[in-house]
């Protein structure tokens, strides 16, 4: 043991002395060879050196003490979890997370320019003779844990995808990172390209704050350069999609904190589930990220609170649809490509609006999920359009059609008190827009008329269609819009809310919806050109469109001008 012990020591001193000797100008170019001049001043610009990094593995505790005081160093502050190395170590050796309680203490070192430096410690608990051995061998010998490393003091976005493009330029290459929410920090790895000079193969970029928006590009980018692993994460996507169900179903976020840990026992009690069982679900979660693992338990992170049943812009719904209805009939999804047949059809033996409204639990999750992603209204009552409508003397009128539990009218007609509305629906739907929108004081200003499409109002002052022409096809399009053109005065607006197809083929959720739609709906997603025709088929003329969230995008359409003779 005393060799053991001497081989940690003698390698903290190592890291001790490099960490007083070196520089941001001078490790730089010798963790990337070539990089000088001008890129060289700007990278000392927006990072500097701030430690280097090891893993020792101690006995206990006072071994680790004793380790330190050895080398002169005086940790401020106590050790803190690390999620990142604990999460590297459990994938490298496949063991639960859960069972390396590895720690993080940063002792400073006062460098030779006079800079205030650390070394970042890393230390994995190997008791004697427990079975934790042969990781403390493998890490003692292949060192993947020591880096040096470089804070960027102005996180900016930005700067931060500069400085990865740069790194990855000069021959370093992405290597894993991760978010620690116990510090509120982001970390960037990256592996040091194969003639580097510097003594290190592994570079990280630790970001104060939460960046994982960058870092997941960061991330893919690591994948890429894995692609068997990439196919087995994409493979298991089903995975992800009942994890987070189940999760729902369980109302575990309900019977959780966002502050305080609870243990897997009395979580268990709570929802009615086994313990051992629950334990596995809520690992996968912690991956997720819409759970957190601590020494008081589990807790509910802000991902995971959109899961609860009373949480604003709850996602539960939609879990629960995408989970159930909806997940079993993606099983179908080959069938819909080979014959055309919408797989809900082919599963259900009907369509998916006359399977819901049959059933009133499912078409109240149905009403529930489409609310849910109700983000993508946000922007929408201060659309140029409605604004002026709520400023007309004699007041307006805004009839919402196929308006579903009236989610998007309540919003506009709570932004703009001097609107009045009109909700279309099928019978079963318009009751419960209706107690939504008397529930929310708004039920003297609006109208509630149980219909179909045929019994669009007339004269109206705006006209919107949420999210409904993705569900039909072109011909039932055109039927739907002429429909509002008949009912529509010559003053009249028509917003349309739908995700658009981008032309350059670029990322976007609509192209996910699109393959939604077909497989369960029968409908489709469109691009801009595409909904321009439909609308002039049915004498309507596309006037602009704005952007929404979750790639969402409102089109404002009026009556097309009478042709000229």
């Amino acid at each position: 043991m005393i060799t053991t012990l001497s081989g940690d020591t003698s390698r903290l001193l190592a890291t001790v002395d490099f960490v007083k000797e070196q520089d941001t100008a001078t490790l730089l170019p010798l963790l990337l060879p070539g990089l000088d001049g001008p890129e060289l001043h700007t990278l000392v610009e927006h990072c500097r050196f701030s430690h280097a990094a090891l893993l020792v593995l101690p006995t206990d505790e006072a071994e680790l003490d004793a380790m330190l005081a050895d080398c002169g160093l005086l940790p401020a502050l106590p050790a803190q979890p690390s999620v990142v190395v604990r999460g590297r170590l459990a994938e490298r050796h496949r063991r639960r997370a859960a069972e390396l309680d590895v720690r993080i203490l940063r002792p400073a070192v006062v460098g030779a320019d006079g800079a205030q430096r650390m070394v970042e410690v890393f230390a994995l608990t190997v008791p004697p003779g427990s079975d934790l051995d042969s990781i403390a061998a493998h890490e003692r010998e292949h060192q993947h844990e020591a880096h040096v490393a470089f804070e960027v003091p102005v996180p900016d976005p930005l700067v931060l995808r500069g400085l990865c493009a740069t790194f990855a330029r000069y021959g370093a290459r992405p290597d894993g990172g991760g978010y620690n929410p116990h510090e509120t920090g982001t970390v960037f790895y990256f592996a040091a390209p194969d003639e580097t000079k510097a003594g290190y193969r592994r570079v990280e970029l630790y970001v104060p704050g939460d960046h994982r928006d960058v870092l997941s590009a960061h991330l893919d980018e690591h994948r890429a350069r894995q692609p068997a692993e990439t196919l087995l994460r994409l493979l298991t996507g089903a995975w992800t999609t009942q994890a987070l169900a189940a999760f729902a179903q369980l109302r575990l976020p309900d019977a959780m904190d966002g502050e305080r840990g609870i243990g897997v026992e009395d979580l268990a009690r709570e929802v009615g589930a086994r313990p051992r069982n629950l334990a596995t679900l809520l690992r996968y979660l912690v991956m997720l990220g819409t759970v957190a693992e601590g020494r008081d338990g589990f807790r509910l992170t802000a991902l995971g609170a959109l899961l609860r049943t009373d949480a604003p812009g709850s996602m539960r719904a939609l879990a629960l649809m995408y989970g159930g209805p909806f997940y079993r009939s993606f099983a179908g999804l080959g069938h819909t490509v080979r014959t055309g047949q919408v797989a809900f059809e082919h599963l259900y033996g009907e369509n998916h609006f006359d399977h819901f409204a049959r059933d009133p639990r499912l078409a109240e999750l149905f009403d529930q999920s489409m609310a849910a992603g109700s983000a993508m209204f946000d922007p929408v009552p201060t659309h140029p359009v409605l604004t002026a409508a709520a400023e007309l003397p004699g007041g307006a009128t805004v009839v919402d059609v196929a308006g579903g539990n009236g989610e998007l009218l309540g919003r506009v007609l709570a932004a703009h008190p001097r609107l009045n509305g009109i909700l279309l629906e099928r019978p079963h739907a318009v009751e419960a827009a209706r107690h939504r929108l008397e529930k929310a004081g708004h039920g003297t200003r609006c109208a509630f008329l149980a219909g179909d499409f045929a019994d669009v109002p007339a004269g109206g002052d705006v006209y919107v269609l949420s999210r409904i022409l993705h569900d039909w096809d072109d011909e039932r399009c055109r039927e739907i819009l002429r429909h509002c053109a008949r009912a529509m005065p010559g003053h009249a607006d028509l917003l349309v809310i739908e995700r658009v197809l981008p032309s350059d083929g670029s990322v976007s959720l609509a192209t996910a919806w699109d393959l939604h739609m077909m497989c369960n709906v029968g409908g489709r997603e469109r691009q801009a050109d595409h909904y321009g025709r439909l609308f002039s088929d049915a004498g309507l003329a596309l006037v602009d469109r704005a952007p929404l969230p979750l790639d969402g995008h409102v089109l404002h359409v009026r009556k097309a001008p009478p042709a000229s003779v």
